[in-house]
């Protein structure tokens, strides 16, 4: 069963991008004790995101774009987001 973050973010960046391929990992266990955790998860992701949208767009200006289709109150919520960002 998915959490409710990474079916927001993948609801999110279906919706702002071509999607080619799309993972969204929660990595919170990993982070145990770490600055951010907290009980339950939630807390730690990795998005590996393939569109051609992406394709002219600095490694910044990428960042920036998940950033913003994921909008502020989401990314807020969110300790720490890891992104491997692809065009294709």
């Amino acid at each position: 069963m998915k959490n409710r973050v990474i079916d927001e973010i993948e609801t999110r960046l279906r919706a702002a991008f071509a999607v080619t391929a799309l993972s969204v990992e929660d990595e919170s266990e990993s982070h145990r004790g770490h600055a951010g955790w907290r009980e339950g998860g939630e807390t730690h992701f990795h998005v590996a995101l393939t569109s051609p949208d992406l394709a002219d767009m600095s490694r910044i200006a990428r960042h920036r774009a998940v950033h913003s289709a994921l909008g502020p109150e989401l990314v807020a919520r969110i300790h720490a987001l890891r992104l491997t960002l692809a065009p294709g």
